[in-house]
Protein backbone atom coordinates (compact mmCIF):
# COMPACT_ATOMS: atom_id res chain seq x y z
CA UNK A 1 0.00 0.00 0.00
CA UNK A 2 3.00 2.40 0.52
CA UNK A 3 4.11 1.76 -3.19
CA UNK A 4 3.71 5.15 -5.09
CA UNK A 5 1.32 3.53 -7.72
CA UNK A 6 -0.78 1.78 -5.71
CA UNK A 7 -3.95 3.69 -6.56
CA UNK A 8 -3.38 3.41 -10.39
CA UNK A 9 -5.65 0.20 -10.40
CA UNK A 10 -8.77 1.47 -8.23
CA UNK A 11 -10.63 -1.49 -7.93
CA UNK A 12 -7.52 -3.26 -6.71
CA UNK A 13 -6.67 -0.86 -4.04
CA UNK A 14 -10.20 -1.23 -2.68
CA UNK A 15 -9.88 -4.90 -2.37
CA UNK A 16 -6.46 -4.30 -0.58
CA UNK A 17 -7.66 -1.58 1.87
CA UNK A 18 -10.52 -4.08 3.18
CA UNK A 19 -7.81 -6.90 3.40
CA UNK A 20 -5.73 -4.31 5.53
CA UNK A 21 -8.75 -3.03 7.10
CA UNK A 22 -9.57 -6.26 8.22
CA UNK A 23 -6.38 -7.98 9.10
CA UNK A 24 -6.04 -4.84 11.25
CA UNK A 25 -9.02 -5.71 13.16
CA UNK A 26 -8.20 -8.64 13.77
CA UNK A 27 -4.58 -8.01 14.96
CA UNK A 28 -5.87 -5.81 17.41
CA UNK A 29 -8.22 -8.49 18.36
CA UNK A 30 -5.63 -10.74 18.82
CA UNK A 31 -3.23 -8.13 21.58
CA UNK A 32 -6.24 -7.97 23.49
CA UNK A 33 -6.84 -11.49 23.74
CA UNK A 34 -3.41 -12.03 24.72
CA UNK A 35 -3.12 -8.96 26.87
CA UNK A 36 -6.46 -10.13 28.76
CA UNK A 37 -4.46 -13.50 29.06
CA UNK A 38 -1.48 -12.25 30.16
CA UNK A 39 -3.66 -10.48 33.26
CA UNK A 40 -5.21 -13.57 34.49
CA UNK A 41 -1.90 -15.74 34.19
CA UNK A 42 -0.43 -12.44 36.55
CA UNK A 43 -3.33 -12.53 38.82
CA UNK A 44 -3.26 -16.09 39.41
CA UNK A 45 0.66 -15.85 39.96
CA UNK A 46 -0.14 -13.11 42.91
CA UNK A 47 -2.18 -15.26 44.42
CA UNK A 48 0.19 -17.63 44.87
CA UNK A 49 2.99 -15.22 45.99
CA UNK A 50 3.28 -16.21 49.78
CA UNK A 51 5.00 -12.32 50.26
CA UNK A 52 2.22 -10.52 48.19
CA UNK A 53 0.27 -8.27 50.16
CA UNK A 54 -3.54 -9.83 51.32
CA UNK A 55 -4.80 -6.85 50.11
CA UNK A 56 -3.30 -6.71 46.64
CA UNK A 57 -4.27 -10.69 46.64
CA UNK A 58 -8.30 -10.32 47.62
CA UNK A 59 -8.21 -7.39 44.52
CA UNK A 60 -6.40 -10.09 42.40
CA UNK A 61 -8.62 -12.96 42.99
CA UNK A 62 -12.01 -10.54 42.47
CA UNK A 63 -10.70 -9.22 39.13
CA UNK A 64 -10.38 -13.32 37.65
CA UNK A 65 -14.06 -14.23 37.10
CA UNK A 66 -14.36 -10.41 35.10
CA UNK A 67 -11.38 -11.08 32.74
CA UNK A 68 -12.00 -15.06 31.85
CA UNK A 69 -15.71 -13.36 30.89
CA UNK A 70 -14.01 -10.77 29.05
CA UNK A 71 -11.05 -13.81 27.38
CA UNK A 72 -13.69 -15.71 26.38
CA UNK A 73 -15.36 -12.85 24.82
CA UNK A 74 -12.22 -12.07 22.66
CA UNK A 75 -11.73 -15.56 21.78
CA UNK A 76 -15.27 -15.56 19.81
CA UNK A 77 -14.77 -12.36 18.32
CA UNK A 78 -11.37 -13.59 17.11
CA UNK A 79 -12.61 -16.68 15.90
CA UNK A 80 -15.34 -14.84 14.18
CA UNK A 81 -13.08 -12.59 12.66
CA UNK A 82 -10.93 -15.21 11.35
CA UNK A 83 -13.98 -16.32 8.98
CA UNK A 84 -13.36 -15.58 5.28
CA UNK A 85 -15.63 -13.70 3.82
CA UNK A 86 -18.31 -15.08 1.27
CA UNK A 87 -17.83 -13.67 -1.80
CA UNK A 88 -21.28 -13.41 -2.93
CA UNK A 89 -22.52 -11.65 0.39
CA UNK A 90 -22.66 -8.00 -1.08
CA UNK A 91 -24.67 -8.80 -4.25
CA UNK A 92 -27.95 -7.92 -5.60
CA UNK A 93 -30.29 -10.98 -5.41
CA UNK A 94 -32.38 -12.82 -7.85
CA UNK A 95 -35.33 -14.73 -6.66
CA UNK A 96 -37.68 -17.22 -8.22
CA UNK A 97 -40.70 -18.28 -6.33
CA UNK A 98 -42.85 -21.10 -7.75
CA UNK A 99 -45.87 -22.59 -7.09
CA UNK A 100 -45.29 -26.63 -6.19
CA UNK A 101 -47.76 -29.34 -5.13
CA UNK A 102 -51.19 -27.78 -3.63
CA UNK A 103 -52.68 -26.59 -7.15
CA UNK A 104 -54.55 -23.02 -6.53
CA UNK A 105 -53.63 -23.16 -2.85
CA UNK A 106 -50.03 -23.23 -3.64
CA UNK A 107 -50.32 -20.42 -6.17
CA UNK A 108 -51.79 -18.20 -3.63
CA UNK A 109 -49.13 -19.44 -1.29
CA UNK A 110 -46.31 -18.36 -3.50
CA UNK A 111 -47.90 -14.97 -3.55
CA UNK A 112 -47.91 -14.37 -0.22
CA UNK A 113 -44.23 -15.66 -0.11
CA UNK A 114 -43.58 -13.03 -2.66
CA UNK A 115 -45.36 -10.45 -0.39
CA UNK A 116 -43.46 -11.18 2.31
CA UNK A 117 -40.20 -10.84 0.99
CA UNK A 118 -41.32 -7.32 -0.61
CA UNK A 119 -42.43 -6.35 2.60
CA UNK A 120 -39.17 -7.68 4.24
CA UNK A 121 -36.91 -5.95 1.54
CA UNK A 122 -38.89 -2.39 2.02
CA UNK A 123 -38.55 -2.76 5.55
CA UNK A 124 -34.40 -2.71 4.53
CA UNK A 125 -34.83 0.47 2.66
CA UNK A 126 -33.53 -2.61 -0.55
CA UNK A 127 -35.25 -1.68 -3.79
CA UNK A 128 -37.88 -5.14 -5.54
CA UNK A 129 -38.33 -5.16 -9.30
CA UNK A 130 -39.93 -7.90 -11.31
CA UNK A 131 -38.70 -9.40 -13.51
CA UNK A 132 -40.83 -12.54 -15.09
CA UNK A 133 -44.11 -13.15 -13.92
CA UNK A 134 -47.14 -16.23 -14.64
CA UNK A 135 -50.24 -15.94 -12.77
CA UNK A 136 -52.53 -18.23 -11.89
CA UNK A 137 -56.31 -18.19 -12.50
CA UNK A 138 -56.97 -17.13 -8.50
CA UNK A 139 -55.19 -14.42 -8.03
CA UNK A 140 -51.14 -15.97 -6.86
CA UNK A 141 -48.76 -16.83 -8.97
CA UNK A 142 -47.57 -20.07 -10.89
CA UNK A 143 -44.29 -18.60 -11.26
CA UNK A 144 -42.87 -15.36 -10.28
CA UNK A 145 -38.95 -13.85 -10.31
CA UNK A 146 -37.88 -10.55 -8.88
CA UNK A 147 -34.82 -8.79 -8.44
CA UNK A 148 -34.11 -7.03 -5.12
CA UNK A 149 -31.01 -4.29 -4.52
CA UNK A 150 -29.40 -3.38 -1.85
CA UNK A 151 -26.94 -3.45 0.67
CA UNK A 152 -25.76 -7.23 1.69
CA UNK A 153 -28.90 -8.41 0.16
CA UNK A 154 -27.61 -12.01 -0.71
CA UNK A 155 -25.92 -12.52 2.65
CA UNK A 156 -29.76 -12.13 4.81
CA UNK A 157 -31.34 -13.96 1.98
CA UNK A 158 -29.26 -16.80 0.93
CA UNK A 159 -30.64 -18.80 3.01
CA UNK A 160 -34.65 -18.59 1.98
CA UNK A 161 -33.56 -21.36 -0.81
CA UNK A 162 -35.71 -24.55 -0.78
CA UNK A 163 -39.06 -25.78 -0.08
CA UNK A 164 -41.50 -23.82 1.98
CA UNK A 165 -44.99 -25.36 3.19
CA UNK A 166 -48.07 -24.37 3.85
CA UNK A 167 -50.60 -25.62 6.36
CA UNK A 168 -54.33 -24.27 6.12
CA UNK A 169 -57.64 -23.64 5.05
CA UNK A 170 -57.78 -23.10 1.90
CA UNK A 171 -60.37 -20.28 0.62
CA UNK A 172 -61.89 -22.77 -1.79
CA UNK A 173 -62.35 -25.40 0.69
CA UNK A 174 -65.82 -24.67 2.06
CA UNK A 175 -65.47 -27.94 4.39
CA UNK A 176 -62.77 -26.03 6.51
CA UNK A 177 -59.91 -28.92 6.50
CA UNK A 178 -56.44 -27.88 6.81
CA UNK A 179 -54.89 -28.43 3.47
CA UNK A 180 -51.06 -28.95 2.72
CA UNK A 181 -49.50 -26.98 0.06
CA UNK A 182 -45.63 -25.81 -1.23
CA UNK A 183 -44.01 -23.80 -3.06
CA UNK A 184 -40.33 -23.49 -4.00
CA UNK A 185 -37.76 -20.78 -3.50
CA UNK A 186 -34.20 -20.09 -5.47
CA UNK A 187 -32.04 -17.60 -4.45
CA UNK A 188 -29.41 -16.40 -6.50
CA UNK A 189 -26.97 -13.49 -6.42
CA UNK A 190 -26.84 -11.64 -9.33
CA UNK A 191 -23.87 -11.76 -11.55
CA UNK A 192 -22.56 -8.91 -14.00
CA UNK A 193 -21.15 -9.82 -17.88
CA UNK A 194 -17.49 -9.97 -16.12
CA UNK A 195 -18.87 -12.82 -13.91
CA UNK A 196 -20.33 -15.24 -16.30
CA UNK A 197 -18.96 -15.42 -20.15
CA UNK A 198 -22.18 -16.14 -22.49
CA UNK A 199 -20.94 -17.32 -26.16
CA UNK A 200 -23.63 -16.00 -28.49
CA UNK A 201 -23.47 -19.27 -30.44
CA UNK A 202 -24.68 -21.42 -27.54
CA UNK A 203 -27.71 -19.26 -27.02
CA UNK A 204 -31.18 -19.70 -28.70
CA UNK A 205 -33.50 -17.11 -28.73
CA UNK A 206 -37.01 -17.57 -30.01
CA UNK A 207 -39.47 -14.42 -29.52
CA UNK A 208 -43.50 -14.54 -29.61
CA UNK A 209 -46.29 -12.51 -28.84
CA UNK A 210 -47.31 -12.05 -25.54
CA UNK A 211 -50.83 -13.06 -24.38
CA UNK A 212 -52.41 -10.45 -22.03
CA UNK A 213 -55.55 -10.19 -20.34
CA UNK A 214 -57.48 -8.42 -23.26
CA UNK A 215 -58.26 -4.94 -24.93
CA UNK A 216 -55.54 -2.44 -24.51
CA UNK A 217 -53.42 -5.01 -22.26
CA UNK A 218 -52.79 -7.54 -25.13
CA UNK A 219 -48.77 -6.97 -27.03
CA UNK A 220 -49.65 -6.88 -30.90
CA UNK A 221 -46.03 -6.99 -31.58
CA UNK A 222 -43.25 -10.18 -30.97
CA UNK A 223 -42.23 -9.11 -27.40
CA UNK A 224 -41.80 -12.06 -25.53
CA UNK A 225 -38.71 -13.58 -25.26
CA UNK A 226 -37.40 -16.99 -24.73
CA UNK A 227 -33.44 -17.71 -23.80
CA UNK A 228 -31.81 -21.38 -24.31
CA UNK A 229 -28.79 -22.17 -23.32
CA UNK A 230 -27.71 -24.78 -24.83
CA UNK A 231 -24.73 -26.15 -22.74
CA UNK A 232 -26.88 -26.59 -19.91
CA UNK A 233 -30.38 -27.19 -21.30
CA UNK A 234 -31.16 -23.90 -19.17
CA UNK A 235 -34.65 -21.42 -20.33
CA UNK A 236 -35.31 -18.29 -19.46
CA UNK A 237 -38.72 -16.47 -20.79
CA UNK A 238 -39.89 -13.21 -20.41
CA UNK A 239 -42.64 -11.37 -21.24
CA UNK A 240 -43.72 -8.95 -18.77
CA UNK A 241 -42.23 -5.68 -20.68
CA UNK A 242 -43.49 -4.67 -24.37
CA UNK A 243 -40.23 -3.86 -25.84
CA UNK A 244 -38.29 -7.03 -26.85
CA UNK A 245 -35.31 -5.81 -26.16
CA UNK A 246 -36.08 -5.30 -22.29
CA UNK A 247 -37.76 -8.36 -21.92
CA UNK A 248 -34.32 -10.22 -23.56
CA UNK A 249 -32.16 -7.80 -20.99
CA UNK A 250 -34.53 -8.97 -18.03
CA UNK A 251 -33.82 -13.10 -19.48
CA UNK A 252 -29.99 -12.72 -19.96
CA UNK A 253 -29.87 -10.71 -16.84
CA UNK A 254 -31.66 -14.42 -15.04
CA UNK A 255 -29.74 -17.04 -17.23
CA UNK A 256 -26.70 -14.88 -16.10
CA UNK A 257 -27.34 -15.11 -11.99
CA UNK A 258 -28.55 -18.82 -12.32
CA UNK A 259 -24.86 -19.76 -14.24
CA UNK A 260 -23.14 -17.90 -11.52
CA UNK A 261 -25.14 -20.10 -9.09
CA UNK A 262 -24.30 -23.30 -11.29
CA UNK A 263 -20.93 -22.05 -11.38
CA UNK A 264 -20.47 -21.54 -7.69
CA UNK A 265 -22.35 -24.63 -6.24
CA UNK A 266 -20.32 -26.62 -8.37
CA UNK A 267 -17.12 -24.75 -6.67
CA UNK A 268 -18.76 -25.20 -3.02
CA UNK A 269 -19.27 -29.19 -3.30
CA UNK A 270 -15.44 -29.53 -4.85
CA UNK A 271 -13.65 -27.65 -2.05
CA UNK A 272 -16.14 -27.87 0.98
CA UNK A 273 -17.46 -31.42 0.57
CA UNK A 274 -16.07 -32.07 4.50
CA UNK A 275 -18.45 -29.04 5.84
CA UNK A 276 -21.95 -30.24 6.72
CA UNK A 277 -23.31 -26.76 7.87
CA UNK A 278 -26.73 -26.62 10.38
CA UNK A 279 -28.65 -24.73 8.01
CA UNK A 280 -28.26 -27.56 5.36
CA UNK A 281 -27.40 -26.91 1.27
CA UNK A 282 -29.40 -24.41 -0.27
CA UNK A 283 -30.85 -26.95 -2.50
CA UNK A 284 -34.09 -25.99 -3.94
CA UNK A 285 -35.39 -29.81 -3.16
CA UNK A 286 -35.37 -29.23 0.48
CA UNK A 287 -37.90 -28.69 2.94
CA UNK A 288 -36.67 -25.81 4.43
CA UNK A 289 -39.87 -24.13 6.73
CA UNK A 290 -42.93 -24.84 7.68
CA UNK A 291 -46.16 -22.16 7.72
CA UNK A 292 -49.14 -23.67 9.87
CA UNK A 293 -51.85 -21.38 9.95
CA UNK A 294 -53.81 -22.60 12.35
CA UNK A 295 -51.52 -22.56 14.67
CA UNK A 296 -50.00 -19.38 14.26
CA UNK A 297 -46.52 -21.28 13.88
CA UNK A 298 -43.57 -20.82 11.71
CA UNK A 299 -40.99 -23.75 11.85
CA UNK A 300 -37.61 -23.67 10.00
CA UNK A 301 -36.80 -27.67 10.48
CA UNK A 302 -32.92 -26.98 9.24
CA UNK A 303 -32.16 -24.80 13.04
CA UNK A 304 -35.62 -26.17 14.74
CA UNK A 305 -36.98 -22.26 15.48
CA UNK A 306 -40.38 -22.62 15.79
CA UNK A 307 -41.81 -18.98 16.37
CA UNK A 308 -45.70 -18.13 17.37
CA UNK A 309 -45.84 -15.15 15.49
CA UNK A 310 -46.63 -16.16 12.03
CA UNK A 311 -48.74 -13.04 11.69
CA UNK A 312 -45.94 -10.87 11.95
CA UNK A 313 -43.52 -12.57 9.94
CA UNK A 314 -45.51 -13.02 7.23
CA UNK A 315 -45.88 -9.00 6.82
CA UNK A 316 -42.01 -9.17 6.18
CA UNK A 317 -40.52 -8.99 9.63
CA UNK A 318 -38.15 -11.55 9.34
CA UNK A 319 -34.86 -10.67 11.40
CA UNK A 320 -35.62 -13.25 14.41
CA UNK A 321 -35.39 -16.08 11.47
CA UNK A 322 -32.58 -14.82 9.72
CA UNK A 323 -30.59 -14.22 12.87
CA UNK A 324 -30.98 -17.34 13.84
CA UNK A 325 -29.92 -18.97 10.68
CA UNK A 326 -27.14 -16.82 10.64
CA UNK A 327 -26.22 -17.54 13.82
CA UNK A 328 -26.25 -20.98 13.04
CA UNK A 329 -23.99 -20.71 9.51
CA UNK A 330 -21.77 -18.73 11.61
CA UNK A 331 -21.26 -21.77 14.48
CA UNK A 332 -21.10 -24.33 12.06
CA UNK A 333 -18.21 -22.25 10.00
CA UNK A 334 -16.10 -21.93 13.09
CA UNK A 335 -16.15 -25.69 14.24
CA UNK A 336 -15.34 -26.08 10.47
CA UNK A 337 -11.90 -23.40 10.98
CA UNK A 338 -11.35 -24.79 14.39
CA UNK A 339 -11.33 -28.71 13.16
CA UNK A 340 -9.09 -27.60 10.24
CA UNK A 341 -6.43 -25.88 12.20
CA UNK A 342 -6.09 -28.06 15.38
CA UNK A 343 -3.06 -28.83 15.98
CA UNK A 344 -3.70 -32.50 17.34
Amino acid sequence: MAEPDFFSDARNAAEVAREHQKLSHLVALSDRFQHCRKQIRENGELLEDPSADAELKELAEAEIPELEAQLEKLYEEVLESMLPPEASDSRNTIMEIRAGTGGDEASLFAGDLYRMYTRFAEGRGWKAEVLSTSESEVGGFKEIIFLISGDSVYRDLKWESGVHRVQRVPVTEAGGRIHTSAATVAVLPEAEEVDVHIDPSELEITVARASGPGGQGVNTTDSAVQILHKPTGMIVKCADERSQLKNKTKAMKVLRSRLLEKKEREEQEKYAANRKSQVGSGDRSERIRTYNFPQGRMTDHRINLTLYSLEDLMEGNLDPVIEGLQEADKKSRIETLLSANDPR
